[in-house]
């Protein structure tokens, strides 16, 4: 990654943890909790994992699915960040390519899906 991407991945990563330094956990949890029910009823399936721990985790998109184990299709990142992604404060690649979005999948994408419609 180049030295300016990471300064500006790591600029963005320091402004969302300031952003939410007074925000209890319960609203934390509730919003993350909040953001992946709407992310679950808007991108319906279950072929992609989204794990926001330790606040939740949903299946979605459509397409092939899978039953046990791990899923093929991962993504999972911390609460701010997640919070960033879904509210559009941060992109999509953007997050992936800093590292702080970790996607493992060839399905496991969410690019048209966040940032979710009416959340701020």
């Amino acid at each position: 990654m180049p030295a300016s991407a990471s300064a500006s991945a790591s600029a963005s990563a320091a402004a969302s943890a300031a952003r939410l330094a007074g925000v209890s956990r319960d609203t934390l949890a509730t919003a993350v909790r909040y953001s992946l029910q709407v992310l679950a009823e808007q991108a319906k399936g279950n072929t992609v994992e989204v794990r926001v721990p330790p606040f939740g985790a949903i299946q979605c998109i459509e397409g092939p699915g899978h039953t046990r184990g791990t899923p093929p299709n991962v993504v999972e990142t911390d609460a701010e960040t997640w919070l960033s992604l879904v509210t559009g404060r941060l992109d999509w690649a953007a997050g992936v390519q800093s590292g702080r979005v970790h996607a493992s999948g060839q399905r496991a994408d969410l690019t048209g899906y966040v940032p979710i419609t009416g959340l701020r």
